[in-house]
């Protein structure tokens, strides 16, 4: 075997092979490729053409192509408009690369020209003449080479040329032709080629009774399963195991287990026969399996014991819970009621309160009371139908609706279900959830509780189910029919600091790893929390601000726990740790002033003290009203308004004082949104307070609507505002004398320090409400005149001013 040196011009391909006695035309892109075939080109044609081993590199080095390529001939250069060019090229021989020059403006390499080895032997001849039948057989199956590449090919009796030349041809990977390209022997190409050809015709056969026992299976209508059934057919062919039908069996294991009703077993039987018959992979038999799971999944006749043991009952919810006494005891009476009558049919308990009074974790110690599981779903934002009664199995996904999620979740038919935030449902086009929980809470109509997704009657009769809510205005009517609201009011400030001595504070040292010691937290200090650092009618801030301490705490111990020494808490230490003050303790004005007055607000988190102001200005009679209120409590400004107006006289202010003046009334915190009209009584004597000049008491705060003739109206929320006059420092408060029989619902702990004044009209108001030396001596005598006089009057008043102006 000869060898030579020659030294070519190198260029780099991308996945494809050149063969000897092959012309292939070629795109060169690369700037040094182009140059590598012009250097070419313009020398003897000649070039060196190897693959590359990687064919995302753009600028290939020696490691990156392979040693073997082919020696070629350029036989036509033809350069295109975008600076690229289009090469004929023609293998003339093997070349194995043996030198690399770099740093060239083109590829360039030392190549060792090999020659071919060709076994003349008898072997060597009846390898060819089986490539040629073999070849003739697979093109009558790969239609895509030409009769007229085959009778060239067929006519060639050289056995390098015929390998070479049928390599071109084939559908052969990058690493199979370049292995052929290293073979040096035609008889070794031969033997190569061949496998492939039979290989390949065996599969071309396989594929064909594949296509063929498909058809006969497949009717008209199965035609959109032709690729599935074609799947089925290889795994068939290659004997394996169909997929499937190990899970069938289990789930067959499943159902027989399972103790369901007699109509959910036959829907469960007649879907299982159904999926039976279905391919695993189609679409249709995913929905029919996750219904079929659905419906195994839910509880339908396990349920715990209850262990309905009153004083156990008390005993643990008092632990649990401080306070709330009310609340706790209705809870004890409607266990009681279940444990005698062995029914769970009853009114469906909704606690009501501001956020972090304990709503969830008190439904959460009844199920651990009863020995029951606990569940809860959040309603709050759902507005969607489908999230309480489930999606139809017509649609793509459909899941069931919360309810029945809940149930599986709990795994009994008995479990505590507690609804949180069900006066945030919302309601748009995709219909009323709430409208869709009137079936579950109505103990008439839950035992068949019917989900569009399982389209069977579900029993959800011996669920307790227990609501949580912040208001109940927003609840609808028929809603709020079915549930026996509980009320749980804001905590007083002596309720805060028990529950934080005596639950929060052990809780958050055991969550931070700390001893009590380490943290010595004294009533004064707590109090300074509650007042100047939360501002709320629970405790969950509260609990945050101690958990703050306890991470600041745990932080210095963990620097260097060796050296580390407790330290006292006091006010000034409780500043560094938890920063300046949010909150002034007190919101009580600090003194009396002209056109002040203290009200009193209910809000969603408890009480409020709220400031108005009135002041007066020269004008001519305009009323500006500014504080973002609503229209409620804008008509009360004009009631009030209307009342002093009406009461002119009895005040000792000229008949016509209001069309000298401009009265702005204003209520400060401008940016929140008020409403509501028990704000009457407290707008009223902050605009006496300013056209009489006599400050409002500071220590006094009001609430109550008033009419135009003055009368106070009840008003609602009495609990809550009344706690908020005791965190402001209120020393009185003033409230409508029909709301009387509500204070002896309230705790005596709670009106101890303050008290209650009961009016039936303003003039009352008045009398306890500003300073004034001789209450008796405000309203003077004077005729009560009908409005005709009071025209008369005033008409009078205008000539006589007339007529002075005239002198």
């Amino acid at each position: 075997m000869s060898e030579e040196l020659k030294t070519l011009p190198l260029l780099p391909l991308r996945e494809i092979v050149v063969f000897p006695n092959t012309a292939v035309p070629l795109f060169i892109g690369r700037a040094k490729s182009i140059f590598s075939v012009e250097k070419a080109y313009s020398s003897d044609k000649l070039i060196f053409l190897s693959a590359q081993k990687d064919a995302k590199i753009e600028n290939p080095s020696e490691e990156d192509v392979y040693k073997v390529g082919t020696i070629c001939k350029i036989i036509q250069l033809l350069r295109l408009p975008d600076g690229t060019l289009k090469v004929l090229v023609e293998g003339v021989s093997r070349g194995r690369m043996i030198r690399y020059f770099s740093n060239l403006e083109y590829f360039l390499v030392e190549v060792e020209i090999k020659t071919e080895v060709i076994e003349a032997d008898v072997e060597t001849k009846a390898l060819l003449k089986l490539c040629k039948e073999s070849l003739e057989e697979y093109v009558q199956y790969n239609k895509k080479i030409s009769t007229e590449i085959l009778n060239n090919l067929l006519e060639i009796e050289d056995p390098a040329e015929f390998s070479d030349r049928m390599a071109a041809i084939l559908n052969l990977k990058l690493d199979q032709k370049q292995k052929l390209l290293e073979t040096v022997s035609a008889k070794k190409r031969l033997e190569f080629l061949l496998n492939f050809l039979r290989g390949e015709i065996e599969i071309i056969k396989a594929e064909a009774r594949i296509r063929e026992r498909v058809k006969k299976q497949m009717e008209k209508t199965q035609r959109d399963y032709y690729l599935h059934e074609q799947m089925k057919a290889i795994q068939k062919e290659l004997g394996e195991r169909e997929d499937g039908r190990s899970d069938l069996a289990e789930l067959e294991k499943r159902i027989k287990k399972k103790r369901m009703p007699k109509e959910v077993a036959n829907i469960v039987r007649r879907e299982f026969k159904k999926l039976s018959l279905m391919s695993p992979m189609s679409a249709e038999a995913t929905v029919v399996r996750n219904y079929i799971d659905w419906l195994l999944s839910l509880p339908w006749y396990e349920k715990t014991t209850d262990n309905i043991d009153i004083t156990k009952v008390e005993r643990l919810l008092n632990e649990k819970h401080y306070g709330l006494e009310k609340p706790k005891q209705r809870i004890i009476e409607h266990l009681a009621v279940q444990k005698l009558t062995k029914k769970n049919k009853g009114p469906i308990l909704c606690f009501v309160g501001p956020p972090g009074v304990g709503k969830t974790s008190l439904a959460k110690s009844i199920a651990e009371a009863i020995g029951r599981r606990f569940v809860r779903i959040s309603l709050g934002g759902v507005r969607d139908e489908a999230e309480i009664r489930g999606h139809r199995r017509t649609y793509v996904g459909a899941l069931p609706g919360k309810i029945i999620h809940g149930m599986r979740k709990a795994g009994t038919i008995n479990p505590v279900f507690c609804l949180d935030e069900v006066d945030k449902i919302g309601m748009d086009f995709r219909g009323d959830p709430a409208a869709a929980l009137l079936e579950v809470l109505d103990p008439e109509q839950n035992h068949s509780f019917h989900d569009h997704y399982l389209e069977v009657g579900y029993d959800l009769s011996q669920v307790l189910f227990i609501t949580t809510a912040n208001t109940l205005y927003t609840i609808p009517p028929a809603l709020l029919d079915r549930m026996e609201i509980i009320e749980l009011p804001g905590y007083t400030e002596e309720e805060k600091l028990e529950i934080a001595k005596h639950y929060l504070l052990p809780r958050q040292l055991e969550a931070h790893g700390l001893k009590p010691e380490w943290v010595p937290l004294n009533d004064k200090i707590i109090l300074e929390i509650i007042r100047r650092y939360t501002k709320e009618a629970g405790v969950r801030n509260l609990e945050r601000e101690i958990a703050t301490i306890c991470r600041k705490i745990a932080k210095e111990i963990a620097k260097d726990p060796e050296s580390f020494k407790p330290f006292k808490i006091n006010l000034y230490k409780l500043e560094n740790l938890l920063g300046v003050p949010r909150y002034r303790y007190g919101v009580a004005e600090e003194k009396s002033q002209v056109g002040i007055a203290t009200g009193l607000a209910w809000t969603e988190t408890g009480g409020a003290l709220l400031q108005i102001e009135a002041v007066i200005m020269p004008g001519k009679g305009h009323l500006q009203i500014t504080g973002k209120l609503g229209e409620v409590m804008q008509e009360s400004v004009q009631a009030a308004m209307s009342y002093v107006r009406s009461r002119a006289l009895q005040l000792g202010l000229p008949l016509d004082f209001y069309r000298k003046v401009d009265i702005h009334v204003h209520v400060p915190e401008g940016a929140i949104p008020k409403d509501g009209p028990s704000a009457g009584i407290t707008i009223a004597t902050a605009i006496i307070s300013a056209l009489l000049k006599i400050p409002v008491k500071n220590t006094v705060a009001m609430t109550g609507e008033i009419t135009l003739r003055g009368r106070v109206l009840p008003i609602g929320g009495l609990k809550e505002k009344l706690l908020a006059a005791i965190r402001g420092g209120i020393q009185t408060v003033i409230i409508p004398k029909e709301n009387e029989k509500e204070l002896k619902d309230i705790n005596p702990k709670i009106l101890k320090g303050l008290e209650v004044t009961l009016v039936e009209n303003m003039d009352e108001v008045i009398k306890i409400a500003l300073m004034l030396e001789d209450p008796n001596s405000l309203f003077k005598e004077a005729p009560i005149l009908d409005v005709w006089q009071l025209v008369d009057l005033e008409k009078k008043f205008d000539e006589e001013k007339s007529v002075a102006l005239e002198h």
